[in-house]
């Protein structure tokens, strides 16, 4: 195992009818920046439950953030801080409201001149203006750590940031927001959540016995629970494990004393700046390719996983291997997730090609846990996606 060193600031408020606890967790006096995407939430009821329990404070919206937040339409909710003397701000959505309020965090109190910077000069986050989350899509695990993602429409990038000032002060995870939503975003938020644990998981045995069977405990719960929650997504039981396990997946405890990988979502990153498409979907799109292609660095833990998760007890361990990627294509497919970049754009012959360049240009030029997956590499992973 190696040496870590794990600290999650984030306090988890868990269950039905917690958001009557959202006002004492927020100073008082506190002037709230409320941020939210397309409107779901006054839908559903959870706009009026916020407002409710914010009612004595003194509240401005700010609203409309997309699935893939986007750096211009920030700048706007960024001028509302400065010119408001926002103290303190809440999110209320799913993973990209979240990480939209992450990136405002770092902003406002950002020094220099261009906020792209913390992105694409990687500047951490040592201290953000203070945030809390009302959670309403499990998926992404933003509302328990301290990573965003943020695109630009005009660079056509979709780049990361982070740092121990974003973790949110506190989080409200009620189950019940999952019977709200449709199908489209309960099968993107397992499948995120499935590939999320495989970053960590999927690289070679390190020794790290507990770390291995968290990480396991994770997929088998999703697997288990996901026609669950897709057939019924007001089976609160199924919902509320499926929205922990998302939580679970990226909080930080999974990854530490283990190599992680993340190549797939540099990968998948682009797919969703190029084409739009969504991001769990761009992850379920490169996977099996990935494990194809460094097939032997990663057989060890292929085999494993295919015992441990899908109960796979014949065949040698190449064999074993083959089949923990097929069965990972059959759950995204499970899902109504496609695996092939064809499925979602027709015109994709140069994408590896631009894919691979950007990598280049950028100075990725070592993904992967062994940091040895080149531009070359990408290039090659992707044409075998399409």
């Amino acid at each position: 195992m190696q040496n870590f060193e794990f600290k999650n600031p984030t306090k988890i408020i868990f269950g039905k009818g917690q958001m009557q606890k959202l006002a004492e967790e927020i100073p008082s006096g506190a002037k709230i920046l409320m941020t939210y995407g397309g409107g779901s939430i006054k839908k559903n009821g959870i706009y009026e439950s916020v407002k409710e329990a914010l009612k004595d404070y003194e509240l401005i919206e700010f609203g409309g953030i997309p699935a893939n937040p986007e750096y211009a339409g920030l700048l706007e909710a960024l001028e509302i801080i400065k010119k408001e003397n926002i103290t303190y701000m809440l999110a209320v959505g799913g993973g990209s409201v979240i990480d939209a309020t992450k990136f405002l965090s770092s902003a406002a109190l950002f020094e220099g001149e261009e906020p792209w910077d913390i992105l694409a000069k990687k500047i951490r986050t040592e201290k953000g203006l203070p945030f809390g989350t009302v959670l309403t899509i499990p998926a992404t695990g933003s509302e328990s750590n301290s990573g965003s993602v943020i695109s630009n429409k005009i660079t056509k990038e979709k780049l990361s940031m982070g740092g121990p000032g974003l973790f949110p002060q506190f989080s409200i995870l009620d189950p019940t927001v999952v019977k709200s939503l449709p199908q489209r975003q309960i099968a993107n938020g397992i499948a995120d959540a499935f590939t999320h644990v495989l970053e960590q998981y999927m690289t070679y045995p390190a020794d790290a016995y507990l770390q291995d069977r968290f990480a396991e405990s994770i997929l088998q719960t999703l697997i288990e629970v996901a026609p669950r929650v897709m057939q019924d997504p007001g089976d609160y039981n199924a919902a509320a494990n499926f929205m922990w396990s998302c939580t679970m997946a990226l909080n930080g405890l999974i990854q530490k004393g283990v190599p992680t990988d993340w190549a797939i979502h540099a990968m998948g990153h682009e797919l969703t700046a190029l084409y739009g498409i969504d991001h769990a979907r761009t992850l379920a799109i490169l996977t099996s390719s990935h494990y194809q292609y460094n097939f032997e660095k990663k057989k060890a833990k292929l085999a494993q996983y295919a015992e441990r998760v899908w109960g796979v007890a014949q065949g040698s361990e190449g064999e074993k291997a083959n089949a923990g990627i097929q069965k990972t294509d059959e759950f995204f497919h499970s899902l109504g997730i496609e695996t092939k970049l064809s499925a979602y754009v027709d015109d994709y012959s140069k994408t590896a090609q631009e894919i691979a360049a950007r990598f280049t240009d950028r100075g990725w030029l070592g993904l992967g846990e062994h940091k040895d997956i080149s531009p070359e590499d990408v290039k090659k992973i992707v044409e075998s996606a399409y």
